[in-house]
């Protein structure tokens, strides 16, 4: 059977056909300028769509000499060629594209805009600066220590180059966060610049409990949190990262840099331990509830048991770290011994603040850098005191020195004072309001408490008067009419309070929110 004549070709494969090789023809000019040249393509070129005012950069073979970017006025500026290989390289963009992918997010959720005035805070290399161009924030520029033109202007986190109310979006990522050494400085200086109910979003790694986290949104007292999420880090070895995102309140207005304004504590009484810091209790070791028949080893045992707050949270976000050791005695037997040497500091600096009254202690304090001694008696009010000095006549003269011999304290005409021991005049001060003229909520405050049964005297007055509140960790060691080490089932008639008081005392303070440990 002899084949039948071809069938014509219908018009409308015909226009498919043509349709189909004018596509091919614009791809491959396409891909012939992108790829080849290295240029940013236009109508000339056969392309449909506006090219990003930002980068010319779209991917394949890159001609560095065609990089260029926009900068703050408007004007195509042309990086030096250093610049131009960093910007080209696939790690630099790399980073470009994710923070590109994060802004694209955030303009999703209505926290930023391309009408938008940025500002990127401590950005060495200004990627994302460029991706919040790429996206279509044009009016962005960064800071850092040294400038990077034209992505990149002088300036730090603790001292913007910029007026008050600037910025409608301030971004700190990269670790910039995590990384900030005055941590209020970068705080307040963010607070300053940014818009009333502008946007600040914050990257950090270190927020990973609650107490830190509560710890470092007390230092945005311009803003509140409007969202606080985990996302992905930059690429697949980064851990999650937590990103917040507040607005600046609408009626705030800074008083000042950081360094203009005081420092003082806040004057307020009474006071209600924070959520955060209740829920350390959840892994603090149990209290003793048992009298220990020998206490003096008992609860030197106890110290393996201790949860100290630095091992159980993060601290980082604090604007000083401060450690007051009320009873020093001498430098070695807590300070220079116990704090400096065992407790967990993560790496933070902390001011030292030794109040004994014992003048035997004050030369040796001289000699000690670092340490600002109090001479004085932690007292209820500013007034003169008898110090008792109890020496024990078992021990040397230099162990007696070294801080064994305890002394108590009473109010001049405030009874008899024992003719055995020795007595000295000394001045007593208003321990809990130096405490609140000291530290404020924002500080890190350690405490250690060793005051010959004053204990019961100085803890309601510091719950009186909202002071407690300002202590984040209490090592207290409490005195009662304990066995003696040296006549077993005789007690010691120094102190007139029972073990059962001093369990109270620590448990009342735990049931007040307070981390406190019993200490000897």
């Amino acid at each position: 059977m002899e084949p039948g004549p071809p069938k014509p070709v219908s018009l409308r494969n015909f226009l498919v056909r043509v349709l189909l090789f004018g596509v091919c023809v614009v791809v491959c000019r396409f891909a012939y300028v992108v790829t080849i040249r290295g240029e940013a393509c236009d109508a000339g070129d056969f392309c449909f769509f506006p090219a990003p005012e930002s980068l010319s950069i779209l991917g394949g073979a890159i001609d560095s000499t065609k990089v260029f970017v926009r900068d703050v006025d408007g004007s195509a500026v042309v990086p030096d060629p250093a610049l131009r290989d960093l910007w080209t390289s696939r790690e630099w963009r790399k980073t470009v594209e994710y923070y590109s992918s994060v802004f694209q997010d955030l303009i999703a959720m209505g926290f930023l805009s391309p009408a938008s005035k940025a500002l990127c805070v401590e950005t060495a290399t200004g990627q994302d600066v460029l991706a919040l161009r790429e996206v279509g924030v044009s009016d962005a520029v960064g800071i850092y220590k040294k400038a990077s033109k034209p992505l990149v202007v002088k300036g730090n986190s603790s001292r913007h180059p910029f007026d008050d109310d600037t910025f409608d979006f301030i971004f700190a990522g990269g670790g910039v966060v995590d990384s900030a050494l005055k941590i209020e400085e970068f705080a307040a200086e963010i607070g300053r610049t940014l818009k009333p109910e502008g946007f600040a979003v914050l990257h950090t790694a270190s927020t990973k409990d609650v107490y830190s986290l509560h710890s470092f949104l007390n230092m945005f007292n311009c803003c509140s949190l409007v969202r606080s999420f985990e996302i992905d880090g930059p690429d697949s070895s980064s851990p999650s990262i937590r990103e917040m995102v507040l607005r600046k309140e609408k009626g705030y207005h800074i008083l000042g840099r950081p360094e203009e304004i005081g420092s003082g504590g806040d004057s307020l009484n009474k006071c209600a331990v924070s959520a955060h810091k209740r829920q350390l209790l959840q892994d603090a070791e149990p209290l003793i509830r048992e009298e220990p028949l020998k206490p003096w080893i008992t609860l030197k045992r106890n110290l393996k048991n201790i949860k100290y707050l630095p091992s159980i949270a993060d601290i980082s976000f604090r604007r000083r770290y401060v450690y007051v050791d009320v009873g020093a005695r001498s430098y070695g037997s807590s300070i220079g011994s116990w704090f400096r040497k065992q407790y967990p500091k993560q790496n933070r600096t902390f001011d030292i603040y030794a109040i004994e009254a014992d003048k035997t202690f004050h030369e040796e304090y001289s000699k000690k850098k670092g340490v600002n001694l109090m001479p004085y008696a932690a007292w209820l009010r500013n007034e003169t005191l008898y110090f008792e000095i109890n020496r024990d006549p078992g021990q040397s003269h230099e162990e007696n020195l070294g801080g064994r011999g305890m002394g108590r304290i009473k109010p001049a005409g405030a009874g008899s004072i024992n003719s055995a021991a020795e007595v000295d005049k000394i001045q007593g001060f208003d321990f809990a309001n130096w405490l609140k003229s000291t530290v404020t909520e924002k500080d890190f405050v350690v405490m250690k408490m060793d005051v010959e049964g004053t204990e019961f005297d100085l803890i309601p007055r510091l719950i009186e008067t909202g002071a407690l509140c300002l202590i984040d960790e209490l090592f207290l060691e409490c005195h009662y009419n304990r066995w003696q080490k040296c006549c077993p089932g005789e007690r010691s008639p120094k102190y007139d309070k029972t073990y059962d008081q001093c369990l109270e005392l620590f448990s009342s303070l735990r049931g007040s929110g307070v981390l406190v440990h019993q200490w000897w």
